[in-house]
């Protein structure tokens, strides 16, 4: 995969500790470029700082230079929010120790990193300067950090960081994902239905169907992509039944009506609610849909951020299905990109778009803080499926017993 990755399908790597611990001059030589601003002066990084690198066999991966975790006043404050706010969506995490040594701070970020069941590395900066203190490796050894003493200036060491970062990514990440791959073989017919409406970007399709486009032809069947008029006339021309009909979820009703039951059918979404998910959870999180009441607060979580248009998905279609399928009085909440509200306590349920814009990680960890906190989640497909009536079929092709 090349540098021109979707940022949904690359591994987050996140170096945090510090003012001055030389989380820059370490990312650089990772990357080998000079990609953030080395200083003596502490504190010279202030907002997440992301450089794109291809860390083989990993493939495509971000690496994030972070705001010191000693920053000090009403906007270090913030630089440090902002600091956890990347940590929240990482795969892995390297924490950056000066020649000053573990204070509070490392230890408490380690303890969150922890929290959050993020793989992470301990490394020793200029060695050039100082070696650890023996407090400092016993510390790492007695809590099983795994950990090197490196040095930047002198370009010791940074491979072996490297390897070690390959070494600790989640087992999940040495692997492709799949989406609709283990759905058909070589040789099938898929039918892709894309709708071309307001909301679809000019000149273009949108991620998930380009992705799944690229899945079918990685596994050498025969995409046939049409909009819903089409779809009837498609299948009355080829001259064996498709293994499998991908529809966009917005048109699912119609499209479910025009393709005979022998013929199995799912959604892009419900392909992404696996891919980026936890397509159980959020099944079970729709279920949530027929227990709202008058004066709930719904949850939108959308991963991009983008104009809202006048049949805008997330914002006008979902909210319209879902009141006119409950007769209910609902109240719903936007939030784009990586924004997620800190008090979910509040939503009723949180209905989520396909994440194709969010890594693996982040979309399972909200999905993960929102059933902690016992808010039902599901996404867009699933519950556009489900206020349609269609769920059971574009469940089918999957094996979720």
């Amino acid at each position: 995969m090349s540098n021109k990755a979707p940022r949904g399908v690359r591994l987050v790597i996140t170096l945090a500790g510090c003012r001055n611990a030389g989380k820059s001059s370490l990312i650089n030589a990772i990357t080998g470029q000079d990609i953030a601003i080395v200083s003596d002066h502490p504190g010279t990084t202030t907002d997440p700082v992301a450089k794109h690198y291809e860390l083989l066999p990993l493939g495509p991966v971000t690496f994030y230079d972070t705001a010191g975790l000693d920053d000090e006043g009403e906007l270090g404050e913030l630089r440090i929010k902002a600091t956890r706010k990347v940590l929240w969506r990482s795969d892995v995490a390297v924490v950056v120790i000066s020649e000053h040594g573990i204070t509070d701070y490392e230890k408490q970020i380690m303890a969150d990193i922890r929290k959050l069941d993020i793989p992470f590395l301990v490394v020793f900066n200029k060695r050039d300067l100082a070696k650890p203190a023996d407090k400092d490796l016993t510390y790492c050894l007695e809590n099983n950090l795994r950990h090197l003493v490196v040095s930047t200036k002198e370009d010791a060491e940074v491979n072996a960081v490297k390897q070690a970062i390959i070494d600790i990514a989640p087992p999940e990440m040495k692997h492709d994902p799949v989406l609709a791959g283990d759905l058909i073989s070589e040789g099938d017919w898929v039918v892709c239905v894309v709708p071309i409406d307001l909301a679809a970007p000019k000149g273009r399709l949108i991620l998930p169907q380009v992705q799944v486009l690229r899945e079918i032809l990685d596994c050498d069947a025969i995409g046939i992509t049409v909009k819903e008029r089409e779809i009837d006339e498609a299948l009355s021309n080829l001259h064996r039944k498709p293994a499998l009909v991908i529809t966009d979820s917005q048109v699912v009703m119609s499209v479910a009506g025009d393709v005979p039951d022998d013929i199995p059918l799912t959604t892009f979404s419900t392909l992404f609610a696996r891919y980026k998910g936890d397509i159980k959870r959020l099944v079970e999180g729709a279920e949530a849909i027929d227990q709202l009441k008058d004066g709930d607060t719904i949850l939108m979580g959308e991963a991009c951020a983008h104009h809202a248009v006048a049949d805008d998905i997330g914002r006008v279609k979902i909210p319209r299905w879902l009141t006119q399928y409950t007769g209910k009085d609902l109240n719903f909440e936007f939030y784009s990109g990586h924004d997620f509200p800190e008090d979910l306590e509040r939503f009723k349920l949180a209905i989520h778009c396909g994440a194709c814009m969010l890594n693996r990680t982040e979309m399972l960890r909200r999905i993960k803080e929102c059933n902690r906190r016992g808010v039902p989640i599901t996404n867009y497909g699933v519950a556009i499926s489900k206020l349609q009536g269609v769920l059971e079929r574009v469940l089918a092709p999957f094996n979720l017993n």
